[in-house]
């Protein structure tokens, strides 16, 4: 997955936009959903819980359905790369302890998913103004041109493929 700079006022609008209408399609559908449950099949004991509880869980499912069948829609094209994103770097992190050791004896897999790893998380924190451990992740940065000069490495994150990390 290529690293892309992404138009953060764009991004933000359709998330607002999406976040917003998840909930009230959340809220609406599982009330009536739920309310046409209990109407079809009334429990004499008055406790209509497993109603409601299924009311939100097919809610949730129809919403999540939605979601997956419109996320190549233009609309949705910041929202889905930064979700796959997150996904991607979240992998990473996962191995990252074996990947700076890796990285340490001059693995240039490891370097690279390192490399792709700060880029991408440069990219989602300035989209989620998260700008508190910018410096951290400029001195890690520094750090891996360190070590990728030391064994003569150019790093360059689109050559970042994520089947690499299977070898970690």
């Amino acid at each position: 997955m290529p690293l892309i700079e992404i138009n953060k006022v764009r991004y933000r609008r359709h998330l607002t936009i999406i976040i917003a209408a998840c909930i009230g399609g959340l809220a609406i559908g599982s009330l009536v959903l739920s309310q046409l449950l209990i109407v079809f099949f009334p429990d004499e004991s008055g406790s209509h819980f497993h109603w409601n509880l299924l009311g939100v869980v097919a809610t949730g499912g129809i919403i999540a359905w939605l979601l997956n069948k419109n996320r190549r829609r233009d609309f949705m094209t910041e929202v889905v790369y930064v979700w796959e994103l997150k996904q991607t770097l979240n992998k990473i992190n996962r191995k990252m302890m074996k990947l700076k050791t890796a990285g340490e004896a001059g693995n240039p897999s490891a370097l690279l998913a390192m490399h792709y790893c700060y880029e991408g998380s440069s990219i989602l924190w300035l989209l989620d103004d998260n700008t508190l451990l910018m410096d951290e992740l400029s001195a890690k940065q520094a750090e891996l041109k360190g070590l990728a000069k030391k064994f003569n490495l150019v790093l360059n994150s689109k050559e970042f493929q994520e089947l690499d990390l299977k070898q970690f």
